[in-house]
Parts: C-alpha cells; sequence; structure tokens
C-alpha cells in the first residue's frame, strides 16, 4: 500500500508539473495578445487595411501588401529548397561503405544555419547583395536572406515527416511495382503531407515576424511594392511600423503600430490554426481509414 500510495502522489505531482509548464507557456502568449487587442481594439476601423500610408499618417496598404508579398515569396522560395532537402535527407540520402552517412553534412550544415542570428544574415545580404551586386534595397535580397532564414526549419520538419511513414508503405508500393519516385509522390508525401505543411506554414510565421533582415535587404517605403525585384525598389512592411512607430510623438503614428501589431498577430494566429486544423483533420481520416 504505501508504494502504490507513493505512486498515486507522485502521479499527481507530475500531472500538476505538466499543468505548470502549460500554463508558463500560454500566459506569456495570452498577455501579449491581450496586450495586443486591448491596445490597437478602441481606435481599430477596417479601412486601415486598404487606405495608403503617407508620410506616417493614413493606413496599412503599402506595408500589408509588402508582407504578404514577402510571404508568398519565401513559401515558394524556401519551401521548395526546403521541401526538397527534407526529401533528400529522409528518402534519397544513404551511407556509403567506409563514409560518414549520407546527409550529414547537409544536416550539420542545417543545423549550423540555423543558429545565425536574423540580424547577422541581414547584414551578410545587405554587403553581398544589397551592395556587393548593387541590387540595392528591393525585394529579392529581403526574399533570399528570409529564405536563407527559414529553409532549415522546413527542412527539418520534412524529414521528421517523411520518417515517421511507416516502412511498410514503403513495401508495400515496392511490392506493387512502383518505381521509387512514384512511390514517393504517390505514398510517402501523402502520408507525410500534413507535416510539411505544418513546417511550412510555422515557417511562415517566422519569416513574417522578422524585422532585423528587412532593415538591411529592403529599408522601408511607405508606397506599395512597385513589381519589381531588385534596382532599389524600396517597399513597407508590417514589423517595421510596430518598431518604428510605437514612440513616435504623432499620435496616429502610435495608432498604427498597435493597428500592425494587431494585423500581424492575426495573420500569425490563422497559419497557426490552420496548421493544426490539417494536422487534426488528416489525423482524424487517417484513424477512421485504419478502423
Amino acid at each position: 500500500m504505501p508504494r502504490v500510495r507513493r505512486r498515486r502522489v507522485f502521479a499527481a505531482l507530475f500531472r500538476a508539473g505538466t499543468f505548470l509548464a502549460l500554463g508558463l507557456v500560454l500566459a506569456p502568449a495570452a498577455w501579449v495578445l491581450a496586450g495586443v487587442v486591448a491596445k490597437a481594439a478602441p481606435h481599430w476601423h477596417w479601412s486601415v487595411l486598404w487606405t495608403p500610408l503617407v508620410s506616417g499618417n493614413g493606413g496599412l496598404e503599402g506595408p500589408l501588401v509588402g508582407t504578404l508579398v514577402l510571404m508568398a515569396g519565401v513559401l515558394v522560395i524556401a519551401g521548395t529548397v526546403g521541401v526538397l532537402a527534407g526529401i533528400h535527407l529522409a528518402e534519397l540520402s544513404r551511407p556509403r561503405r567506409g563514409a560518414a552517412p549520407g546527409g550529414t553534412w547537409l544536416r550539420m550544415a542545417s543545423d549550423v544555419l540555423s543558429g545565425f542570428p536574423s540580424i547577422v544574415l541581414g547584414y551578410v545580404g545587405y554587403v553581398a547583395l544589397v551592395v556587393g551586386l548593387h541590387w540595392g534595397y528591393s525585394l529579392l535580397p529581403a526574399l533570399l536572406i528570409l529564405s536563407i532564414m527559414v529553409v532549415p526549419y522546413i527542412a527539418k520538419s520534412t524529414e521528421t515527416a517523411l520518417r515517421q511513414v511507416p516502412t511498410s508503405y514503403r513495401e508495400g508500393a515496392e511490392a506493387l511495382g512502383m518505381s521509387t519516385g512514384y512511390a514517393l509522390r504517390k505514398v510517402v508525401l501523402k502520408s507525410g503531407a500534413p507535416g510539411i505543411v505544418t513546417g511550412l506554414l510555422i515557417a511562415l510565421a517566422i519569416a513574417g515576424g522578422e524585422t532585423a533582415p528587412l532593415i538591411y535587404t529592403a529599408n522601408f517605403a511607405t508606397r506599395v511594392w512597385t513589381g519589381s525585384f531588385v534596382g532599389g525598389h524600396e517597399f513597407g512592411y508590417l514589423t517595421y511600423m510596430v518598431y518604428a512607430f510605437w514612440d513616435q510623438p504623432n499620435k496616429n503614428q502610435i495608432y498604427l503600430s498597435y493597428d500592425a501589431a494587431l494585423v500581424l498577430v492575426a495573420i500569425v494566429l490563422i497559419l497557426l490554426v490552420s496548421a493544426r486544423v490539417i494536422v487534426a483533420r488528416t489525423q482524424r481520416h487517417a484513424e477512421g481509414r485504419r478502423g
């Protein structure tokens, strides 16, 4: 009986510890969310989303368009490179005799790259792309630096998702006479799609919340993105307004910083909720098929 009682006490303490850890994670997030909503809600109006930003006044049209264009570009560039790198690490990398396991150097380089501070990557982009290649402050340098920053996260999530696909799926595809490429497209990637999509959406949320790399590569302008990728065509983005406008003497600029923070939080929440919905729906359907 004493042993059973100790186990029950230990189980109760462990459960309490997990709830405490959950609260420590959720409390700061809830505090930030409540603070942003409380600051922006009293003066919020929907027209701020399509009103141009002129001399620190107006709305968020230019910065909102710039942020969405950045996220779309990162999805294309970093998504392609990261997913292909993850596929290589999970499926195509094979150890050779007398050599290190395949993918070791690629995985090590990805881990090192993920540890670089974003402001360092931004400065490298400024020296190499903005100044070195004479691209000027523009979209393409910003896209490349943001993509380099989030590629390791996408590659790691893709590799993890594909390694969780049961080996029996691959063996069954091979037994049916499927080629390696066809089995990869139709069986393995379909099964690992929820994890891959989750990694992509989280990487987009990270890229959408960055400021330091963009200051070095895109600078800031109040106008809407002109459609040019290089040539010194600066554009606006929401994170700069949160960073630079919140302590200005102009009350309208302070309000715009609150509005920009609220829009950013909404975008990130939409991405994270979308990731969870995709995973939940896919797992539910998978459980139904197993049943």
